[in-house]
């Protein structure tokens, strides 16, 4: 029998939430002055509260989708068509690839992995608790409908609430037998608190979700733009440069964000259709998975370029060779020294790496990005399969305390985090949010491998087929 998580009550809670507020207060109206609700109040709340439901469900039940592998039949680069001016893949092999080593599977531009539903979802704005589904490129139509359908109806209900508190309020002096009921003035109190509470919150996040529609930019990347801004101001200082894991440099300069094309066009892709009345019509199609695999750009910046911006953070260290060069000879006994080490080295990097290739491929992972050893079970443990580890890199303040960043020697210990704690992944913009608030799995998305071209993608799907 699996844990009980609190999360898998939150939307018969919603749902129980929704059916308070909506459905009890209508009889509740019935016995207070100065009125029961007219006919056209009845018809017009009763017909909002059934559109925010239908929103809802939808929102809940629409799979957010799911990104498709590299298929056989896509050509590799410089054989037959994928060569062609002509060819639909010619952009595409030219362009920059993320790969999610997780999934195993290539990551379309403003795809995240998921650490709720476990897999990377197209367009992901964020996880969504309330509904328990990811709101993305399939599912945002639907929970801006449910949003703003909700926020529409408890502006209703505020509304005949405001007109039966003022009249008991004016009326405050009449003996207590001309007014409700105990009960009835402690439901009417419940009813007021929760609807306008729940009415304030409501509201901050359709102006926030409209303004993101605006600007079709996801709460994910707006992390990403003010991560951006700190990188700059991190590299003003050091020259226009960062360091990245194994002493590598990376320049910083300052990047627009691609994805804004218009309003009316920001509108028309987030949504759906170009169909203004389909925007709000409950039933509306849901956008295709293929819709969202590619997106348009403003063409302010090279599209080979991609976003996030390069970011030496969320570079994984790439695994080292350790064969000889016959470089560094400074005697032949020295030399051999040297060789018989590396020939150590390389032996027990292959053990590592071995164990890490039949964990990762129980999960359909691949090893091919970090050489870093799994972890160990403890003694007296159960669990016979190690966990593989992630070098987590410390976070910058601390690095730059301890005067790493001006050292080439990546075997410091001051660079990198072994075990627990928390790296520079735990990142957090000025309202104190990082990526895992947002339901992304931040191992996976911040030292994901952020630029590889197709070509790699299929070397690395051919070699996987060779080993199965």
């Amino acid at each position: 029998m699996g844990s009980f998580e609190l999360a898998s009550l939150a939307v018969p809670f919603v749902s129980l939430l929704i059916c308070f507020l909506a459905f009890p207060s209508q009889y509740l109206f019935k016995h207070l002055d100065p009125r029961p609700l007219s006919h056209n109040e009845f018809i017009a709340f009763n017909a909002n509260i059934a559109f925010l439901l239908i929103c809802y469900v939808r929102t809940v039940v629409t799979d957010p989708g799911r990104i498709p592998k590299l298929g056989n039949e896509e050509k590799e680069p410089g054989n037959g068509d994928a060569t062609s001016p002509d060819s639909s893949n010619a952009e595409k092999v030219a362009r920059r690839q993320r790969w999610c080593r997780i999934c195993d599977s290539r990551k379309p531009p403003r795809s995240h992995h998921c650490r709720k539903c476990k897999r990377c979802i197209p367009k992901m704005d964020h996880h969504c608790p309330w509904t328990g589904n990811c709101v993305s490129h399939r599912t945002f139509p639907h929970f801006f409908r449910f949003v703003a359908s909700s926020v529409l109806a408890m502006a209703q209900l505020e509304y005949f609430l405001f007109i039966r508190i003022a009249h008991l309020w004016a009326r405050r002096n009449m003996p207590m037998y001309h007014g409700p009921s105990a009960t009835q003035l402690g439901h009417l109190f419940v009813l007021s608190i929760t609807n306008t509470l729940c009415l304030l919150a409501l509201s901050i996040l359709i102006l926030r979700t409209t303004w993101t529609l605006l600007w079709n930019v996801t709460t994910i990347e707006e992390w990403e733009v003010e991560r951006h801004e700190t990188l700059l101001r991190r590299a003003r200082a050091s020259g226009g440069f960062l360091d990245g894991p194994d002493g590598m440099k990376v320049r910083i300069k300052r990047q627009e964000f691609p994805y804004d094309i218009g309003i009316w066009a920001n509108i028309s892709q987030g949504m759906g259709t170009w169909n203004a009345l389909a925007w709000f019509w409950p039933f509306s199609a849901t956008p295709t998975l293929e819709s969202g695999l590619d997106y348009e750009t403003n063409g302010f910046e090279d599209p080979a370029i991609g976003w996030p911006p390069p970011d030496p953070d969320r570079i994984p260290r790439l695994a080292r060779n350790y064969e000889d060069n016959g470089c560094n000879r400074d005697s032949d006994d020295e030399f051999t020294t040297r060789r018989e080490f590396r020939k150590r080295q390389a032996e027990d990097l292959k053990r590592w790496n071995a164990s890490y290739g039949r964990t990762r491929s129980s999960s359909n992972a691949t090893s091919y990005s970090l050489s870093v050893p799994p972890t160990t079970v403890p003694a007296g443990g159960t669990d016979s399969s190690p966990t593989p580890l992630v070098k987590r890199r410390q976070p910058f303040h601390k690095r730059y305390d301890a005067e790493a960043l001006k050292s080439n020697d990546t075997s410091n210990p001051d660079l990198f985090i072994d075990g627990d704690g928390e790296g520079e992944e735990a990142w957090r913009n000025t309202e104190g949010e990082r990526l895992q608030d947002f339901g992304v799995d931040e191992e996976a998305e911040f030292y994901d491998e952020d630029e590889i071209s197709l070509a790699e993608l299929l070397r690395r799907r051919r070699q996987e087929a060779k080993t199965k």
